[in-house]
């Protein structure tokens, strides 16, 4: 009986290559199930358990967010879910702000061991501010419903600079569009409903996550092996953690996700 050899550099690619779909599905079924975008989770994950450089591990979840969150876009689409005015002048801001941070990066020396720590330090910053706004996200949910949050004074300037700060900090850290992004517009927005605040911050979120990700692209900061391998794995978690989401205490596992990423953030900023 014969026995096919497999050199130990094919068995560890093929075994990376599995780990990489498994992270993927794991991510996905969080995703599912809370909500919080993929780079919230994703880019920790391939920084800090993968080691992956800072800049390859965000610009691979750009596109990585970009494909996942283009599904979510046809269905709130037509369900009418999306304000497109409002995601017009969210990406008036942070289209021009992610070709500034794409440039900056593009400047600077993204292998360095100072850009490393420079991107890992803002990553874990996001990371804090995110798991703040998830926490947070519940209370203002319901001070809107009471209507005892007005609307603000000049909105569209607010969601232009809003969208200004989220795509500087998304073309960045790849971290920002999902939770930072939905509690931004629930308080420029208070009257909306969630189900049309989430809708339209993913229709903004996939523009700006591939239009960062092609930067990245360009730049040579993504991985497209890890790219496929993690979308692999993500699109039927995602599919899976949505089915489960009915089924489980969400404020249980909205504490839990909190934890993980405060935890990880500090760890970040720490490294």
């Amino acid at each position: 009986m014969k026995f096919c050899y497999i050199s130990p550099l094919i068995y560890k690619k093929i075994s990376m290559g599995i780990e990489y779909i498994f992270s993927g599905f794991i991510v996905g079924v969080l995703v599912g199930l809370t909500g919080v975008g993929g780079g919230s989770l994703m880019t920790p994950l391939l920084v800090l358990m993968f080691k992956f450089p800072a800049a390859i591990a965000v610009g691979t979840d750009l596109l990585y967010a970009a494909i996942t969150k283009s599904f979510g876009v046809f269905n709130h689409n037509k369900l009418g879910h999306i304000n497109w005015g409002i995601v017009g002048y969210l990406m008036l801001g942070s289209l021009p702000a992610s070709i500034f941070m794409n440039q900056y990066i593009q400047d600077i020396d993204i292998s360095s061991s100072d850009t490393i720590g420079f991107i890992e330090m803002w990553l874990g910053i996001a990371l804090i501010f995110t798991s703040a706004a998830v926490l947070a996200q519940p209370f203002i949910i319901n001070k809107s419903k009471k209507n005892e949050i007005y609307n603000i004074k000049n909105a569209k300037m607010f969601t232009v600079f809003l969208g200004f700060l989220l795509g500087g900090m998304v073309t960045l850290t790849s971290v920002g569009a999902g939770a930072m992004g939905v509690t931004a517009l629930l308080l420029i927005y208070p009257r909306m409903k969630i189900k049309n605040i989430i809708g339209t911050d993913i229709a903004h979120a996939v523009p700006l996550t591939l239009f960062a990700g092609l930067g990245h692209y360009t730049l040579g900061n993504v991985d497209t092996i890890l790219l496929v391998s993690l979308l692999i794995g993500s699109i039927p978690g995602v599919w899976i953690g949505s089915s489960l989401s009915s089924k489980i205490d969400e404020n249980k596992l909205r504490y839990i996700l909190v934890l993980i990423l405060l935890g990880v953030g500090i760890k970040l900023i720490l490294n």
